[in-house]
């Protein structure tokens, strides 16, 4: 992944633009859960029974008041509304589109267990936030200057939150980040369909307009950047930088032209000024079962490959990726095959066949069979985790990512860091924007008691 714009890459046999046409593409990348209307806002928050004691509230790592919000969009202030999300989530409008809310808060909702049929929060969220931000209001102020000053390295949805937080308190903050945009996984990583319309650029153009925050693009750690020389320079420092490696595919031939990471993939198409010119397999394998591997493979489908496969090793109940979204994917035509795992990548150069082997559970440990087969595969795609990047020498680690306590500080004295590569917590956008902000009260806390 770089900052460039987006180029086509070189030619691979099988592997091609304009396999539909361009308005059929453009239609297939449509707003995957229409904004509600007014009347429809109103119909969908009455079915709310506003809990005292919301079970919503306690699935959501940001702590939403949703009741709150819900009973403010049926009096007919949904910028109320809207002010009480983002007091507890300052990337609200986004994570109304990206949140898996079947999952968490409308899980919850004491309308799904009676009725197998939730308030509809994150639609609801969406139209709430959507109307203060289309109104062009900043629901907060900034405090009086405290003359601190604070870097946050990575202008992700952790680092968004977290510079957020400390411009409203007052502090000065420096946001640094590697590629030419900001906005970190919203901005590089979210399905095309899930966020239009350029949303994630126009909600940081949004949220800077409290004052107080600087970016600087194409900066990161080891490229411009030192954390020694960021500790003697600032008050306090923020990481959250990320998981910017992907785990490479065990498998005999996986250097073949075709194999690449599904990250990038996701990337370079949130990046196409024309999506009819995204290069695209015929026969297209996804290996993984997360997130990222529905959205490499039904953005794969909607830009014409015929065939898409999500390949992954172990049983359905065990992917990442969320019923709904697997849903969404065979709904969109991707066949998903559990209990494989690849063992080749065939092909003369370039990749024509993948080769999978049957796997079964042994007392936990997870083995093949011996039995094999072949699917056609011009183009194959990794989506098998990502890996901490760019960590910077003597921070403590756990298990791979940077290791915190309580909320997000670090081995490193004056160091926090929060988001996708701080232990602990969901790899979600809505966990990473809790994690800057609530670091973010812990910093101001720091440096207004040294005061």
């Amino acid at each position: 992944m770089t900052n460039a714009p987006f180029t086509p890459g070189p030619h691979i046999p099988g592997i091609a633009p304009g396999r539909l046409p361009a308005d059929q593409i453009t239609g297939n990348f449509g707003d995957l859960h229409p904004p509600l209307d007014g009347h429809e806002a109103l119909v969908a928050a009455d079915r709310c029974y506003f809990c005292y004691d919301a079970p919503c509230m306690d699935a959501c790592p940001t702590a939403i008041d949703i009741p709150l919000f819900i009973r403010q969009i049926s009096t007919g202030t949904p910028e109320a509304a809207a002010k009480t999300i983002f007091e507890q989530n300052i990337l609200g409008g986004m994570c109304a589109r990206v949140c898996p809310t079947e999952t968490l808060c409308e899980e919850a909702c004491v309308r799904m267990e009676a009725e197998g049929d939730p308030v509809e929060i994150g639609r609801l969220q969406r139209y709430a936030t959507d109307r203060l931000m289309g109104r062009n209001i900043h629901p907060f102020d900034r405090a009086a200057p405290t003359g601190r000053r604070v870097a946050v390295v990575g202008a992700g949805p952790a680092g968004l939150s977290c510079a957020h937080r400390l411009a409203m308190k007052g502090h000065d903050v420096v946001m640094f980040d590697a590629r030419a945009k900001p906005g970190g996984l919203n901005e590089y990583g979210i399905a095309a369909y899930k966020s239009t319309e350029d949303f994630a650029q126009k909600e940081v153009d949004w949220l800077l307009r409290i004052g107080g925050i600087t970016v600087e693009t194409g900066r990161a750690l080891g490229q411009g950047l030192d954390l020694d020389t960021l500790r003697q320079e600032y008050d306090a420092v923020f990481l959250g930088i990320g998981l910017g490696g992907v785990n490479a595919l065990v498998a005999e031939g996986a250097d073949r032209a075709g194999v690449a990471d599904a990250v990038s993939f996701i990337a370079d198409l949130r990046q196409a000024p024309d999506l009819s010119a995204l290069p695209v397999g015929r026969n297209v394998v996804v290996i993984g079962g997360g997130m990222t591997a529905v959205d490499a493979a039904v953005q794969s489908r909607l830009l014409g490959a015929e065939n898409v496969t999500i390949a992954y090793r172990r049983s359905a109940d065990r992917m990442g990726a969320s019923q709904f979204e697997r849903d969404l994917a065979t709904s969109k035509g991707v066949r998903i095959l559990t209990g494989v795992m690849p063992v080749a990548v065939h092909g003369n150069g370039a990749a024509a066949e993948i080769e999978l082997e049957y796997t079964r559970d042994e007392g936990g440990r997870l083995v093949g069979t011996g039995e094999t087969f072949r699917l056609p595969a011009d183009q194959i795609f990794r989506a098998i985790g990502q890996t901490l990047e760019g960590a910077p020498g003597g921070i403590d680690l756990d298990g791979g990512k940077i290791r915190v306590t309580g909320p997000g500080r670090t081995s490193l004295d004056k160091v926090w860091a929060g988001g996708d590569c701080a232990s602990g917590g969901e790899d979600l956008t809505v966990t990473a924007v809790a994690e800057g902000r609530d670091a973010a009260e812990d910093i101001h806390a720091a440096l207004m008691a040294g005061a």
